[in-house]
């Protein structure tokens, strides 16, 4: 680990919070699909998000099984995780799945909102459960750079 690298307690606690991740699948070829996406982790687990099982991304994890997933702050020092590892696709549970992610993100009144104004999208189009498991991590804190 370098002097900026996080320990696994650090960035497993960092991908624990809430931030927006940048997944990316490999697609034949082009250049990666790089989309943002919200996700809940605990600690030692899976990565999980949701998706339409016929989007470009759905589509991509089903053929391709694997992603990688970024996260990072917004404002310096900069920290960010990395993660890449094989993805598995499944039933979507509404309520850990979509509606707890939708209040880590909205909180529950706004949470509220968007689940009403997207449910006619998410019963015509379908959802997925994406599990992303962990395999290679690749992590950077700069508040520990000393000067």
């Amino acid at each position: 680990m370098s002097e900026i690298g996080m320990t696994r307690a650090e960035r497993e606690a960092f991908l624990a919070e809430v931030h927006v991740a940048v997944v990316a699948i490999a697609e034949e070829g082009r250049a990666p699909l790089a989309v943002p996406v919200w996700y809940a982790y605990e600690p030692g687990g899976e990565i999980r998000f949701v998706t339409g099982p016929n989007s470009r991304k759905g589509r991509l994890l089903a053929q391709v099984g694997r992603a990688s997933l970024c996260v990072q702050t917004e404002t310096a020092p900069y920290k960010y995780v990395s993660v890449e590892g094989p993805t598995s696709l499944g039933p979507v549970d509404f309520e850990r799945d979509v509606r707890q992610v939708a209040y880590r993100y909205l909180g529950r009144e706004m949470g509220d909102m968007y689940l009403a104004s997207t449910e006619e999208t998410r019963t015509r189009d379908g959802e997925v459960l994406v599990r992303l498991t962990p395999q290679r991590w690749y992590s950077v804190d700069y508040t520990k750079m000393t000067f």
